[in-house]
């Protein structure tokens, strides 16, 4: 088969849960024999040379179109005033993609067209008018609209609660227009499966899981994490994972350190902002962007996701589990993963309940050695990356007209 993917960015390097899920599937369909043809938005945050997919062999060829996506107080104030669609969206809107589009499907025999999340879904209508036929998959790798919502609710500074609440309900209003359109639908997590469907997507709305290349994820024996050590690492860029930060080093780690002094947290994520890159408290080291995300995760014990917003599936939790290692998380870090708490993950949501399973692992009775190796079971179990795109070209083949028998 030959699939044009459409990204909201070039997916690569694979070092944050966006760039692995587009990455990891491109890789794994070119891996199968199927030519992917990736056209992505060649952002200024993310911006790559066009031969940087190179290394994934004659089947795979990158387009990258240079838009710029850049925050803009100004265009973000135009767009509040006079514009329907949400700033978030209207952001990704280029007519040179439009252009490549054109030039692409108007040259090019396409069996599928893969749309990689809602910054994207605009250019469903682009797509169905230049190639009608040609089915169309939303990978929906969040619902927009509930992170922004959650955000809202626990802003307590009013102006941003009214930006935050009146963005989630554009969001909304922009996804139950726009994702009903595609022709299928393949959600990230099971609760994003029930929300795309209560949206008014049509069927197939599938269930497709993030998975993990195994191979870049094998544990190194000649590291042996420091013991009495916790670690963050995620994309600090994104909202969602700053403001978990914030509330473990608020509500959390006082208590935590006072207690148990002997305590490491290390933190690190690309593009650290400031406030927490400048951070001087006892115990709390910043790394800020680290080269090896397996390498970094392997030097301490025990991993914490102390989310309170977002949709999706959280990449960095699977990748974690997939090396063993013992995670402490909220239920909503590990909506849409299949774990079991105390089991092959350690579940908590007040701070109370955090400062005791902390203590726990500082008095060596969590046994977090235990539900490390049950963890990497699990994920070799379920969410191993050939299993995933064996389940992308299985709702290929649901949507893909075959060709008819011979008669005689």
């Amino acid at each position: 088969m030959h699939i044009l993917q459409l990204c909201p960015r070039v997916p690569y390097p694979p070092t944050d849960g966006g760039a692995i899920a587009m990455y990891d599937v491109t890789a794994g369909l070119s891996r199968a024999g199927h030519q992917v043809t990736v056209l992505a938005l060649n952002t200024p945050k993310h911006h790559q040379p066009a031969t940087v997919l190179d290394h994934l062999g004659p089947l795979v060829r990158l387009i990258p179109v240079s838009v710029d996506t850049r925050l803009s107080p100004v265009k973000a104030l135009r767009n509040l005033l006079f514009s329907e669609l949400p700033y978030n969206i209207e952001r990704f809107v280029s007519p040179a993609v439009v252009a490549r589009l054109q030039e692409v499907l108007s040259t090019e025999t396409i069996d599928v067209i893969q749309v990689e999340g809602g910054l994207v879904s605009w250019y469903v209508d682009t797509v169905q008018r230049l190639a009608p036929g040609i089915p169309v998959v939303l990978r929906a790798h969040n619902v927009e609209y509930t992170i922004w919502q959650m955000l809202a609710e626990r802003e307590t500074n009013v102006l941003k609660r009214f930006y935050l609440s009146h963005l989630a309900k554009r969001l909304r209003r922009f996804e139950h227009r726009t994702l009903p359109r595609f022709d299928a639908v393949a959600a990230i997590t099971e609760p994003d499966q029930r929300r795309l469907r209560e949206l008014g997507c049509q069927e197939p709305v599938v269930f497709v899981p993030a998975g993990v290349d195994l191979n870049r994820f094998q544990r190194d024996p000649a590291i042996r994490p420091k013991p009495r050590t916790l670690f963050m690492i995620g994309s600090l860029d994104w909202l969602p994972n700053q403001e978990g930060v914030d509330w473990l080093l608020r509500e959390v780690w006082p208590r935590a350190h006072e207690l148990y002094p002997e305590l490491e947290l290390h933190i690190a994520g690309k593009e650290t902002p400031p406030h927490i890159r400048n951070l001087n408290l006892p115990g709390v080291t910043i790394h800020g962007f680290v080269e090896s995300a397996a390498e970094f995760m392997q030097r301490y014990e025990v991993m914490l996701v102390p989310l309170l917003s977002g949709g999706g599936m959280r990449i960095k939790i699977i990748e974690g589990m997939a090396l063993g290692k013992c995670i402490i998380s909220t239920g909503l870090g590990s909506e849409g993963i299949h774990v079991r708490d105390n089991f092959d993950i350690v579940l908590c949501d007040e701070p109370s309940e955090w400062i005791d399973r902390l203590g726990r692992y500082y008095r060596g009775e969590l046994g977090q050695q235990d539900i490390g190796e049950e963890a990497a079971r699990t994920i070799a179990r379920l969410y191993d990356n050939r299993r995933v795109v064996e389940s992308f070209l299985d709702l290929y083949t649901i949507l893909t007209p075959q060709p008819r028998a011979a008669t005689r």
